[in-house]
């Protein structure tokens, strides 16, 4: 078969099953799209994806428990086509989360830790925060820099070599990663309206 040429948009899309809630609203964003979102923990299916997307709500041991149980956790690291992270999926991509001295996939160098309460910032962050680009990416082509996404999350990885967007909550931290062929955003596009739904397009699009 021959290689999907990038920008001619999407072939097979997985989304990888890792138990992760929101699943629904990422495929009703996607089919908005005109993109049938194949739910899966096939690890054929998903290596012969065009596109993965790794999603993720909840705790992060919870998750890699689960990917590991479905031997995902070998599969993930080794793909070659674009792969999303979204929230959960963002952090997992790092090498270890506070959050129960999580071992994550080891993707991307760094460790996810906790945001601290404080007054008029309670934990979890929850709700629309700004974006500022830090370099420039395909991923945020068509989005004014400084827009507003919305995130629903606890933990946060601080911005690095990967980071391609950041927000602030208390601290600054990686709103958007890319390496190589791993993208992902610790917003919700697919909760974020018009801006969200042009980073899936993008995502799907130009990749």
């Amino acid at each position: 078969m021959n290689p999907r040429v990038p920008g001619s948009g999407p072939g097979k899309v997985a989304i990888i099953d890792g138990g992760g809630a929101n699943i629904a609203s990422l495929r009703f964003a996607l089919a908005r799209l005109g993109v049938d979102g194949e739910l899966t923990a096939d690890a054929d299916a998903i290596r012969s994806a065009s596109h993965v997307i790794l999603p993720g709500v909840g705790a992060a041991r919870a998750a890699m428990d689960r990917l590991q149980q479905k031997g995902l956790d070998a599969v993930i690291p080794r793909l070659t086509q674009p792969v999303l992270g979204i929230c959960l999926g963002l952090q997992l991509l790092f090498e270890r989360s506070e959050e129960d001295d999580t071992q994550c996939l080891g993707i991307l160098e760094g460790v996810v830790r906790r945001f601290t309460p404080a007054p008029g910032r309670p934990v979890p962050h929850m709700g629309w925060n700004q974006v500022t680009a830090s370099r420039a990416t395909p991923l945020l082509a068509g989005v004014p820099d400084g827009s507003y996404f919305y995130f629903v999350h606890s933990y946060a990885a601080e911005p690095g070599a990967a980071t391609v967007g950041q927000a602030d909550y208390g601290w600054p931290f990686s709103a958007v990663v890319e390496s190589r062929n791993f993208l992902a955003t610790q917003f919700h596009p697919e909760r974020s309206g018009a801006l969200g739904a042009r980073v899936l397009d993008n995502f799907l699009r130009r990749y």
